[in-house]
């Protein structure tokens, strides 16, 4: 999928403490502009999903979005959303999609832009920009202190 004319690359990546469990989130342009949260009780699936989904809605801009989920990557670079859509949000195997709440802000903001691209690269594998957001989603994740009901607020962090 190759990057649309002027796109910069963001990097994202979740995290999650137990699945499900605590998680956290994270995007990056550079090690200066970027945005991380948690989130509790969720999944790493949907932690993975949140950082393209933060990231795609706070930037406006040509991007291509690099991330080590398979599963967000081929989502777009398959174009499985599409079929998703015309089977009203079911999976070829007739099964609801899953983390729909998720999945459907975030294929309605990419199908209303024609400037972005997805890439997967491997993660845990000495990519500086992956190994960084991947450090920023795990400090989201394990930095949520339940309060005194025992729920965790959602803890935004922006730098850009």
């Amino acid at each position: 999928m190759p990057a649309p004319p002027g796109a910069v690359a963001v990097f994202t990546d979740g995290a999650c403490s137990g699945n499900p469990g605590p998680g956290g989130w994270a995007w990056a342009l550079d090690r200066t502009t970027y945005a991380s949260g948690s989130e509790a009780p969720t999944t790493n699936q949907r932690m993975e999903i949140r950082a393209v989904l933060e990231a795609v809605t706070s930037l406006p801009r040509p991007l291509l979005v690099v991330s080590d989920s398979t599963y967000v990557v081929n989502c777009f670079r398959d174009r499985w959303w599409e079929k998703w859509l015309l089977n009203g949000w079911l999976t070829s195997a007739r099964k609801a999609v899953m983390n729909r709440d998720l999945w459907e802000p975030l294929v309605a903001a990419v199908a209303d832009r024609d400037d972005i691209a997805f890439q997967w690269v491997k993660g845990h594998s000495g990519h500086e920009m992956n190994d960084f957001v991947d450090q920023l989603a795990v400090a989201a994740c394990v930095s949520q202190r339940p309060d005194a009901s025992g729920s965790v607020a959602r803890d935004v962090r922006r730098r850009f």
